[in-house]
């Protein structure tokens, strides 16, 4: 029997993860482990761009730690660990960086979102990128499970490990994203994407009543309950479509 393809998941610290996350990442990510050699890790790095306490930083990751091991998470056949923990992930980033031209940076959707908002944008935002590469490329990621959002990250990366073994020889292996094409895009309350920085989350953990109250928020159409409703233009229906079998 073959070795198992191997895949890896990240997910950065930033706070309780909330329904987006799960769909679009901890879910398929979490039942890889039946069929795949799986790399889970706290992109504790990657949270640098956004978190400067390191207290929260330290919360955030081990409330993350106990969400996966609610969620399924199996400690003992799978590698589960902090970004920072591996030296070398920094090393090959260097590497890497030296044959990243600035303008394929310069369209990455992250850096030109920050502009455009006229924030401060850190060399750290501004090489994001070439760090997530890395983070895929250093564990010969066969597969990585991923949003919508993040498909561009995963174009990079092949590009950069496609250049990397032109110079060099065949040294990385060229990724695949896993993207569910019913969970591609996770709406929010307001109908844009999921996101924390858009206040439109659902939490993954809460009570009932606040559960409660941010469903009652999200945003529908103007017609009568009694009129047929678009299930394509529906958040409702396309939340409800994730979960129903």
């Amino acid at each position: 029997m073959g070795a198992k393809p191997r895949s890896l998941s990240g997910i950065k610290p930033t706070g309780t993860p909330h329904l987006g996350n799960y769909l679009g990442m901890i879910k398929p990510a979490i039942q890889l482990q039946k069929t795949h050699e799986t790399f889970y890790f706290i992109a504790d790095y990657h949270a640098l761009t956004s978190t400067r306490d390191p207290e929260k930083l330290r919360e955030y990751t081990n409330d993350l730690t106990a969400i996966f091991a609610a969620l399924g998470m199996d400690f003992e056949n799978h590698a589960f660990f902090r970004q920072s923990d591996i030296p070398e992930v920094t090393e090959l980033t260097w590497i890497l960086s030296c044959i990243t031209s600035k303008g394929m940076m310069e369209r990455a959707h992250a850096y030109k979102d920050a502009v455009s908002k006229e924030q401060d944008v850190s060399m750290g935002l501004f090489c994001y990128p070439v760090l997530m590469a890395c983070d895929i490329l250093i564990y010969d990621s066969n597969f990585v499970p991923v949003g919508q959002d993040q498909r561009q990250h995963l174009e990079i990366t092949r590009d950069l490990a496609i250049r990397f073994n032109h110079l060099y020889g065949d040294a990385l292996v060229v990724p695949e994203a896993i993207i569910a094409d019913d969970v591609a895009t996770i709406p929010g309350l307001d109908g844009r994407k999921m996101s924390k920085s858009y206040g439109n989350i659902i939490p993954l953990f809460a009570s009932e009543k606040q559960f409660r109250k941010a469903i009652m928020k999200i945003t529908t159409d103007s017609k009568s309950v009694d009129e047929a409703k678009d299930p394509e233009a529906c958040s409702v229906f396309a939340l409800f479509k994730c979960f129903a079998d």
